[in-house]
């Protein structure tokens, strides 16, 4: 890559936008009133047609790329993939990135104040789903002035959120580009999911997830939450890879603490993760997961439920990704192609894993440029 390439989009600043406005959930309850947390990258052009919205995974926020001071050492989550001359380029695109509802990055979630109670959320905040994120992503674009985004983007859980968008605002998405993601879970991952939210709930400092108010936080369970979940996102090929069975130390210490550098390793991921991250948040986004079945209200029949969508389709899967396996993209693409949908597929070669959609493979970044450079050229 060329240093324009290379180039970072530098300093961002988010914004938090309040919306006066009842959104029903999907599960019966009105949210009455939300706020969102966004980051917004490159500049909205006259036509208001080369919006993209970038839509985050399990532990996203709207910190997509860039750096929040001039020290930062964390850029966004995404900066490999979003920037001046980079894949998504926001030098021809206004990009959006926020943090859902639920989220604990600043939108309306269980660490906000539940004005019943004067207290936070906790595990009172209603259960929410993928349906009702994109309709309060919906609501967003409205705020922002756009009727259609040139593209809806997504990894993972992002890439569901891609996928509902086709089917809930069909007529508001020009292309959607679905990257290592399902059309829903398998019962393996519901029943990863369900030991990572027992790790939790199971936790002494759990407290029915009232804990805050006890300024207390099920830190264990989480981090253990995180390990299972990190193995997940990982493939064996590149477990092996980057650890084997490499040693702590110049030999076995005969007892339970770490041995191997990947017990080193998991270990610093989980503690990382249960600084930063909020127990109830998980507990809402693993649900958000179990619960996206689009086909569900359509006879089970994923063709059905596409039958409506306006979009030109990207599906990208990784060889190593076990977790959302290439044979669950290819689901997605086969029922696009009954209900003669168009849609370009790609599986990439890749020992990374689920988190391959995060790296930097030189095939998966070219096709994300290639496809993007075509979007752009619709939008001038």
């Amino acid at each position: 890559m060329d240093a324009v390439q290379n180039k970072s989009i530098g300093l961002v600043k988010p914004q938090k936008i309040f919306f006066d406005t009842v959104l029903p959930l999907l599960n019966g309850q009105p949210l009455n009133g939300f706020e969102l947390m966004i980051e917004t990258y490159g500049t909205l052009n006259k036509a208001k047609n080369n919006a993209i919205l970038i839509c985050p995974a399990l532990a996203g926020t709207e910190h997509v790329a860039g750096i929040h001071h001039e020290s930062d050492k964390h850029t966004g989550w995404w900066d490999n993939m979003v920037g001046p001359g980079k894949p998504i380029d926001t030098n021809h695109f206004f990009v959006v990135g926020l943090n859902n509802l639920g989220g604990c990055n600043g939108s309306t979630g269980p660490l906000s104040i539940d004005p019943r109670t004067n207290k936070p959320f906790g595990s009172d905040f209603p259960i929410v789903t993928v349906t009702d994120w994109v309709r309060a992503q919906s609501i967003l674009a409205d705020k922002l002035g756009i009727d259609v985004w040139a593209a809806v983007i997504g990894g993972s859980l992002g890439g569901m959120q891609a996928l509902q968008w086709t089917i809930e605002f069909p007529e508001r998405v020009r292309h959607a580009l679905v990257i290592a993601s399902s059309p829903k879970l398998s019962t393996q991952n519901i029943a990863f999911n369900d030991v990572a939210r027992q790790a939790i709930m199971t936790d002494p400092d759990f407290c029915d997830g009232h804990f805050y108010e006890q300024n207390k936080a099920p830190k264990r369970g989480l981090r253990i939450a995180r390990m299972m979940g990190h193995i997940t996102y990982l493939s064996e090929d590149g477990l092996g890879t980057k650890f084997g069975r490499e040693l702590k130390n110049e030999d076995y210490q005969f007892g339970f603490d770490v041995d191997f550098e990947v017990e080193s390793y998991l270990r610093y991921q989980g503690d990382k993760f249960s600084d930063y991250f909020d127990a109830n948040t998980y507990l809402l986004m693993t649900k958000a997961l179990d619960y996206f079945d689009p086909a569900k209200n359509f006879d089970n029949d994923l063709t059905q439920a596409l039958q409506n969508a306006q979009a030109r389709f990207l599906i990208i899967s990784f060889t190593s990704d076990w977790r959302f396996s290439p044979e669950r993209s290819k689901e997605i693409v086969k029922a696009l192609i009954c209900a003669k949908k168009n849609v370009q597929y790609v599986e990439v070669e890749s020992i990374h894993g689920h988190d391959a959609f995060l790296m930097t493979d030189p095939i998966y970044i070219q096709t994300m440029r290639t496809y993007l450079q075509k979007v752009a050229q619709e939008c001038q």
